[in-house]
């Protein structure tokens, strides 16, 4: 089963090798068809504490890491 591959932006480093990922959906109402968008926060496991608020991130499913911890960071841009 292939993992999943999300791309967001980097809300919070605060803690040591975990970055906060915005994760944000934009869906079309079914009735209404307006557009509604929602987010969603993921903590990814950052090994090099590279991340700074504010990037653009890919994270990557992977194995339990801690109680919350169920992604990794694949790459950052600017």
């Amino acid at each position: 089963m292939p993992k999943r591959i999300l791309q967001g932006t980097a809300v919070s480093t605060k803690g040591d090798k975990t970055v906060v990922v915005r994760v944000e959906n934009a869906s079309k109402h079914a009735l209404l068809g307006k557009i509604i968008r929602s987010s969603k926060k993921y903590h990814a496991h950052d090994a090099e504490n590279a991340v700074k608020e504010g990037d653009t991130v890919r994270i990557e499913e992977c194995a339990p890491i801690s109680k919350q911890k169920r992604w990794t960071v694949l790459s950052e841009t600017k």
